[in-house]
């Protein structure tokens, strides 16, 4: 399979191909259909690339194929697709990161079969600036997402009384993602520091739900609050991207009276949304996730938190 075609991206002539390549043979969704989607959502995503680096996860053969993540940034990439250099006092030395944060650059990645995208915290090079707080809540069997919701709502109450404003999302997984926006100045010391301990705070006040801790062995029927996302190493999969299943899910943004609602009616097909349904959701709700990008908050003393 090697048609190849002209895209015209925002003024910039673009080689594509494989566009009838499947990429998801339950659904035969293919690259054509991958590179539509991204282009249709560009208008939510592109503010959450902006100036921000990331990790590719590409799957040359679909879903049910070989897939690998590509930290450096392709040699072979056109010229203007930008890049965000992270120094690394480890083997291996620098890493210069894609930028995808303009349309062109966002389909020539989806023309790689990129169908994931993987976004660190952080803004260009300054690994040490955060800009939010993020817990990825993870399901072990039997719990699933609406186990998740229950968590979700439980430290959204903490927030509350915090007087911070938290915004949830699928991860276009099993589970659901809180972010709590910061844009101020803060640093990983001491996000994850706070999101640590509100974790094992979380795990003390409802054992039989929560686990704070990574082994997966502690995981059974219970949510693990994943807290080490805080971190200058750690990506975390981007509002609107989406993701490698069976279907072509989506990390789709959600209003909390909709995690609400999935609690009580103990529905967890309620939050699997596939790249229609987002762009349906965006036409009537906008972008969910956009106070993330801009509201400043200000992280509150650990004692608060009963540390």
């Amino acid at each position: 399979m090697s048609k190849k075609a002209e895209l015209v991206v925002a003024g910039r002539k673009m080689p594509v191909s494989n566009l009838d390549k499947v990429l998801f043979p339950a659904t035969g969704f293919t690259k054509g259909d991958l590179i539509h989607y991204y282009v249709e959502i560009s208008g939510m995503l592109l503010p959450h690339l902006k100036k921000r680096p990331v990790t590719l996860k590409r799957y040359p053969d679909g879903v049910e194929g070989f897939f690998f993540y590509e930290r450096h940034c392709p040699a072979h990439k056109p010229a203007w697709v930008k890049t965000a250099r992270a120094e690394r006092h480890e083997k291996g030395g620098d890493i210069d990161y894609c930028v995808l944060g303009d349309l062109p650059s966002l389909v020539w990645a989806a023309n790689l079969a990129n169908i994931e995208i993987h976004t660190f915290l952080h803004l260009g090079a300054a690994l040490e600036r955060p800009r939010a707080v993020a817990f990825d809540l993870d399901p072990g069997a039997p719990a699933d997402v609406v186990d998740c919701c229950r968590v979700a709502l439980w430290m959204k109450e903490i927030f509350d009384a915090l007087k911070l404003q938290s915004f949830a999302k699928t991860s276009g997984s099993k589970g659901l993602q809180v972010f709590v926006p910061l844009n101020s100045a803060v640093t990983y010391e001491r996000t994850k520091a706070f999101s640590k301990t509100l974790a094992e705070y979380l795990e003390r006040e409802h054992g039989g739900f929560v686990v704070s801790k990574m082994q997966k062995s502690l995981r059974k029927g219970k949510v693990l609050i994943d807290w080490s996302q805080n971190d200058d190493h750690k990506t975390t999969v981007c509002v609107y991207s989406v993701r490698a299943k069976e279907h072509p899910t989506v990390s789709t943004p959600l209003e909390w009276r909709e995690v609400e609602l999935a609690l009580k009616k103990k529905d967890a097909a309620r939050l699997k949304f596939e790249t229609a349904d987002v762009l349906k959701r965006v036409k009537k709700q906008g972008d969910l996730f956009a106070p993330v990008l801009a509201l400043k908050q200000k992280l509150p003393a650990l004692a608060k938190l009963g540390a």
